[in-house]
């Protein structure tokens, strides 16, 4: 049974990991290379920002594909914990270090949650982000009973639905469903960078659909397609060959006196219907999340100190509700001892938002340009 858990990595999937379990009551320690990420998970109610007193029954590695293998190793030196998984979204080649480097290679399983959103960071994160998500466990050759047993339990707290696969198979269906469709994102995304505001005000929902997940972290998805470039590579090849048939058809088209338009408008009709076909084999998937809307101007910005106790993060937010969205929230260091949590609001509420911070006892101010000037004291909560 899971009564301590440690990880390592408090961006969205870490820190969403993190919050479900300590939602179970699961005693949870975080860590991170940026210690204000850990503070700031903490602050959510997603733990503990300090190392373990002894082994946890498990250690969740939320750290990019790259790097799984790396801090493996260095925790089973340290003997940091009884059982290892990570939830990164490539297998095979960490798998493979694991099996010739780890010192003890029958306490890992390999994970990965198949879940995300636009945003990163921890104040992306959500407790029921894997509910009712897929969660694919890949255990090695070597992977003991006790490991995945214990994987297992980690995703029925997480409320997910666990999937056991090789890592090979994994990463080659990871690439069709979430590595290249993301590289797609990114390319429609950059024809948009040097449209003119003229154009951008005929974007409807069917652009905003198409490039919502472009606005990924790109040094994390740069990491996860060079670990999968293999496997994303041969996608990459079979979108290319039916891009370059479309591209000859639609050539077709256009010359109202060519001879091919009638086989450019088979080859356009026959892209169509097979990319209506794949969309009804992923009904059973269920809807995506909503496009985020897009930014209309700035508006002004409020900081609020926080101080660094359990869910004092999360209380924060609940007193915003709907005022304002978790992931758009910025949070950095307020001396050795505190956070500072600093977002936009709509004009028209700065206000009586203000009021609402001080009457409750924190500490706020507006944030306009440059540094915040101090415009309410209190107890920061």
């Amino acid at each position: 049974m899971i009564r301590t858990l440690a990880v390592v990595g408090t961006g969205l999937i870490g820190t969403s990991v993190a919050l479900a379990a300590s939602g179970r009551g699961v005693t949870v320690f975080l860590s991170d290379r940026d210690p204000v990420a850990a503070r700031t998970a903490a602050a959510l109610g997603a733990g503990l920002a300090e190392p373990p007193p002894a082994p946890v029954d498990l250690a969740v590695l939320a750290v990019p594909p790259s790097q799984v293998a790396g801090a493996l190793l260095e925790l089973q030196e340290r003997r940091s914990a009884r059982y290892y998984t990570d939830v990164a979204s490539v297998k095979a080649d960490a798998e493979q270090v694991v099996l010739r480097r780890a010192p003890e290679p029958f306490r890992f399983v390999g994970g990965h949650p198949m879940a995300g959103r636009e945003w990163s960071g921890p104040m992306a994160a959500r407790g029921d982000l894997l509910r009712g998500r897929t969660w694919a466990l890949t255990p090695s050759p070597l992977t003991s009973e006790g490991a995945l047993e214990r994987a297992l339990e980690l995703v029925s707290l997480c409320g997910a639905v666990p999937v056991v696969t090789r890592s090979a198979a994994h990463d080659g269906a990871v690439a069709l469903t979430s590595h290249v469709p993301h590289l797609l994102a990114s390319l429609m995304a950059a024809r948009l960078r040097d449209s003119t505001a003229g154009m951008r005000r005929f974007a409807g929902p069917g652009v905003r659909d198409v490039t919502r997940i472009a606005r990924g972290d790109s040094r994390l998805w740069g990491d996860i397609l060079r670990s999968n470039a293999g496997s994303v590579v041969g996608v990459a090849r079979e979108v290319q060959a039916d891009l370059a048939r479309l591209v000859t058809a639609l050539e077709a088209l256009a010359d109202p006196e060519g001879p091919g338009r009638d086989e450019g408008m088979r080859v356009l009709v026959d892209v169509l219907d097979r990319g209506i076909t794949g969309v009804e084999r992923l009904a059973e998937s269920g809807p995506g999340a909503a496009a985020g809307s897009a930014p209309r101007g700035e508006p002004p910005e409020v900081w609020v100190a926080v101080r660094e106790r359990p869910g004092e993060l999360a209380r924060l937010l609940a007193l915003l509700g709907d005022r304002v969205a978790a992931e758009t929230v910025s949070v950095g260091a307020d001396g050795p001892t505190g956070l500072r949590a600093r977002f936009a609001v709509p004009p028209e509420c700065v206000d009586a938002l203000l009021d609402r911070l001080a009457a409750g006892g924190w500490s706020a101010g507006r944030a306009e340009r440059g540094e915040a000037a101090r415009l309410t004291a209190g107890a920061g909560g």
